[in-house]
């Protein structure tokens, strides 16, 4: 199989760089806003070893599948497919990639859009004097508006705009290797001073300490759900960032660094929520709503409550930014290499329509909640189209490409940087492309959908 060289393209210029950005793509509203309901959710403790497990096992092998496609073709989540499979019908795993993309940016929007209304109200100390059931109708007035949260959403695409224009050397890599640090910072101080507050053992204990007795076969697909969604897989952002990364990178050990810090950040939050919740005799497994209800409560009865309420929602907005970028790059990637369009006029297409598609998700909860398909408004048929068929199908057929279809010699010709590195593991690694991950994703996909 030929090798692509673009010498003029784009790229990532460093290392740091690399990592900031792919894991910015990873760590989303997922790791901060899903993690911990899921974990709470699942029984604390022995859900995290079930999930560590599985990262490990299924989302590095799985993420590494798609750096190797994007270097090695050099070019978009459908180009890439094109060169190294040419004539054959895989670039449609790369549309799967770019449309369940554009699918995730229009609903995404509509919630990291929330996230910017809550950091402004955290500094106005909105929610000061306010009761538990006060914060609940304030989310509920807010998010079922039209005008606001249409107004934030659009802000909030903006920003994602704002940052792709400049490219990924100028862009994506410039502004993740700073926010990237910085979220961290704000989640390390979130997370001190939530372990501090008085009760605060009792959530670190049911965070940490493993009952196996909640095990069940639900939990496991849970965690394994999980491990699959927390890393951006499946939606063509990491084949579009591993065309971006150098030659003489390694693609082994930035996948390792990449999901040890979105295990890491995923843990953090936990840290920085559950203490909080135990301290103040709250449900840990209130579900999405611990975001935009249950931890306001707390930062208005805490001490210090108001700084750590602003910190914890812009290090929330920080988060959804980072995933954002990376998600509207799979569109832009597209249309500049498939279509030659400019990248200023490729990223304007891109956010006007995906704008456009995330007004109606914005209005599903207010407006449109009446419009519905099979039982589901607007916002949630997007979000179960590709986060439950698009995202597992396309990590399912990612695996099955690298594992069957592209020759191990290449495989270990990516890995190895030609020759120059030492292939630890690589039996391992393909016996799990081959068998493991494509088992674990289809049980995945089949549970998505509800077959099992």
């Amino acid at each position: 199989m030929a090798k692509f060289s673009d010498e003029g393209r784009d790229s990532f210029t460093s290392k740091f760089g690399i990592v900031c950005a792919a894991a910015g793509s990873a760590i989303g509203l997922g790791n901060i806003w899903r993690f911990p309901y899921v974990v709470g959710d699942s029984g604390g403790g022995a859900f995290l070893l079930i999930y560590l497990g599985f990262i490990v096992l299924l989302g590095i092998p799985v993420m590494l599948s798609e750096f190797i496609i994007g270097r090695r073709g050099q070019r978009n989540a459908l180009g890439s497919f094109k060169r190294l499979a040419p004539g054959k019908s895989w670039y449609l795993v790369g549309v799967m990639g770019i449309v369940a993309a554009f699918m995730i940016l229009a609903f995404y929007s509509t919630i990291a859009g929330w996230t910017l209304h809550y950091v402004i109200q955290s500094f106005a100390n909105s929610f000061a004097g306010k009761t538990s059931a006060e914060i609940n109708q304030f989310f509920e007035s807010f998010h079922t508006r039209a005008l606001m949260p249409l107004l934030w959403q659009l802000i909030f695409m903006s920003m994602t705009a704002w940052i792709i224009f400049s490219g990924v050397k100028k862009g994506i890599e410039k502004y993740t290797k700073v926010l990237m640090p910085f979220l961290v910072l704000l989640l390390v101080i979130m997370a001190i001073r939530s372990v501090t507050l008085p009760g605060a053992k009792d959530g670190l204990l049911f965070l940490f300490k493993p009952d196996f007795s909640a095990v069940d076969s639900g939990v496991l697909l849970a965690a394994l759900g999980q491990a699959f969604f927390s890393l951006s897989i499946g939606m063509g952002a990491l084949i579009t960032y591993g065309s971006y990364i150098r030659k003489h990178n390694n693609l082994g050990n930035i996948s390792v660094q990449v999901s040890l810090a979105d295990t890491m950040i995923a843990t953090l939050a936990g840290v920085a929520i559950f203490p909080a919740v135990f301290a103040f005799g709250l449900d840990p497994a209130e579900g999405p709503g611990l975001i935009f209800t249950v931890l306001p409560n707390i930062f208005q009865q805490m001490p210090g409550g108001y700084f750590f309420s602003i910190t914890f929602f812009v290090l929330l907005a920080i988060a959804a930014l980072t995933s954002s970028i990376s998600i509207l790059e799979v569109v832009v990637a597209y249309l500049t290499e498939e279509l030659n369009l400019t990248r200023r006029k490729a990223t304007l297409m891109a956010i006007i329509a995906a704008a456009f598609v995330g007004v109606f998700c914005t209005l599903s909860f207010g407006t449109l909640k009446n419009v519905t398909i099979k039982e589901l408004h607007i916002f949630g048929m997007l979000d179960f189209t590709a986060s439950n068929l698009l995202l597992p199908l396309g990590g399912l057929l990612i695996v099955i490409f690298v594992g069957w279809y592209m020759k191990s010699s290449d495989v270990k010709d990516e890995l190895s940087n030609k020759g120059v590195l030492k292939v630890k593991l690589f039996d391992i690694l393909m016996f799990i492309l081959k068998f493991i991950a494509p088992l674990a994703i289809a049980i995945v996909l089949f549970d998505s959908l509800g077959i099992i």
